[in-house]
């Protein structure tokens, strides 16, 4: 059985769409811990007041 042209193209493409979909997940978790944080620090200073 022989593969089309085109599949190793598309394998390429395919890898690609996976490794920027996971780069903006891991944008996304360093987000969501920042503000975290954020919100920690905050209930923390409302407490002490």
């Amino acid at each position: 059985m022989k593969l089309p042209r085109f599949a190793p193209i598309a394998a390429i493409l395919a890898c690609a769409l996976i490794v920027s979909a996971c780069a903006n997940t891991i944008r996304g978790v360093g987000r969501d811990a920042s503000n975290t944080v954020n919100a920690t620090e905050q209930a923390v200073e409302d407490v002490a007041n």
